[in-house]
């Protein structure tokens, strides 16, 4: 199944005759599930039950790409890894033995898959990344279970403004990875079984036409089910939470000389199984967070 937000609306995406078609849920259920695609998680495995079985692909409609919103829009927790691919661990500086480090993107940076950006300096960098929804309450997972809190796969990028990400000598990486629509996420979501093998999908991202990342997801440091694990034991896991799983090697910061996100690019990332997001650039105006010489 297809999960998708659109235009404010929980949908299902089916295959039609000439391309793809969205089901509105409420519509479609007679109001069994809600239209919010945020309040959906609260009854998934209903919801994923009555998708298998009761679902009309007859009552389908075409939509544009641009009128779809973050498959999940308002999750309680966003948790965001660090570090998950070794040679991406190795580009930034780290040790190989580095541990997957934990932070957060705000939800207010959380956007569709085709959205305008603003730039609020000259070191933006780009950081795909393969993005887990929580399917149902849960905490001390367990790695063989862990798959069955999975509700779906997303495709997201973890934009980050790296001169306030690396300023001083203390990292900001949640504010410096969340200014508005640094979350783009989507096209919608993949549950896994619409997927060959969940735990080794091809991930890659352009800009402007140049590849400049391309990965397995199967090169993680720690899988989705070691994620939930290692997160679960921790914090309580939500409906609806999401998980950024880390970015492979490729970033722009990392390059020599280094090269970051300019007025007028087109960022195309890809997820196998899933689809695309993209994202244009635009100047925008400088922002308070920012230390003085980038302002």
């Amino acid at each position: 199944m297809r999960f998708a937000n659109l235009d404010g609306r929980a949908a299902v995406v089916v295959a039609g005759a000439s391309g793809d078609l969205a089901v509105d849920v409420a519509e479609a259920s007679g109001g069994r599930f809600p239209a919010d695609p945020q309040a959906v998680f609260a009854h998934w495995r209903a919801f994923r039950e009555w998708a298998a079985w009761s679902l009309d692909p007859a009552r389908g409609r075409p939509f544009a790409p641009e009128d779809l919103g973050p498959p999940v829009p308002r999750p309680a927790q966003v948790f965001a890894i660090g570090v998950n691919y070794a040679a991406h661990a190795s580009e930034a500086g780290y040790p190989p033995e580095t541990a997957p480090v934990t932070f957060t993107k705000f939800p207010s940076c959380l956007a569709g898959p085709v959205c305008e950006v603003e730039l609020p300096s000259a070191t933006v960098d780009w950081e795909v990344e393969m993005v887990v929804a929580v399917a149902r309450e849960c905490g001390d997972v367990h790695p063989v279970d862990a798959w069955d809190y999975v509700a779906g796969i997303t495709l997201g990028q973890d934009l980050s403004e790296r001169t306030s990400q690396l300023a001083g000598s203390k990292p900001q990486f949640s504010l410096a990875k969340s200014f508005r629509n640094f979350g783009p996420t989507g096209p919608w979501l993949a549950t896994p079984d619409e997927l060959d093998d969940p735990c080794d999908l091809a991930i890659s991202c352009s800009l402007s036409g140049e590849t400049v990342q391309s990965a397995r997801t199967s090169a993680m440091v720690y899988s989705v089910p070691e994620l939930l694990v290692r997160l679960s034991r921790v914090c309580r896991l939500l409906p609806g939470d999401l998980v950024f799983t880390g970015t492979p090697a490729g970033v722009g910061n990392a390059r020599t000389p280094k090269r970051f996100i300019q007025p007028g690019d087109v960022l195309v990332s890809e997820l196998e199984g899933v689809g695309s997001i993209t994202q244009r650039f635009v100047a925008g105006p400088a922002r308070a967070g920012l230390p003085p010489a980038e302002r």
